[in-house]
């Protein structure tokens, strides 16, 4: 295995800020969520929110769609699980986990 592909790089730094991380829970459940009103519910500037919203999309985190001038975010369930399987198969190779040791009885 030659490493991480630069999608699931771009997964990694999404998820590598804790605001980021809070902000990926107000998608639970398929909500659908403007900039304004992540904003809002975060309590962080609408540019911030703008910002962080990109950097998600950008990692395979969040779908976003346009209807007229309002962009509608929503979690990418399909990004998600690529990621984490690509994850999940370097981490066999690399990092296998042990097998718990045997408890000594007497």
């Amino acid at each position: 295995m030659d490493g991480l592909s630069e999608t699931t790089r771009r997964f990694l730094k999404g998820l590598a800020s804790e605001t980021r991380q809070q902000l990926v829970l107000g998608f639970a459940g398929g909500s659908e969520l403007t900039v304004g009103q992540v904003a809002e519910r975060a309590g962080i500037a609408h540019s911030t929110a703008s910002e962080q919203l990109t950097l998600l999309r950008q990692g395979g985190l969040l779908t976003a769609r346009r209807d007229g001038k309002t962009v509608y975010y929503r979690a990418d369930g399909t990004g998600i699980g690529n990621a984490l399987a690509e994850l999940q198969a370097i981490l066999a190779v690399c990092c296998p986990p042990q097998e718990p040791s045997p408890k000594h009885t007497r």
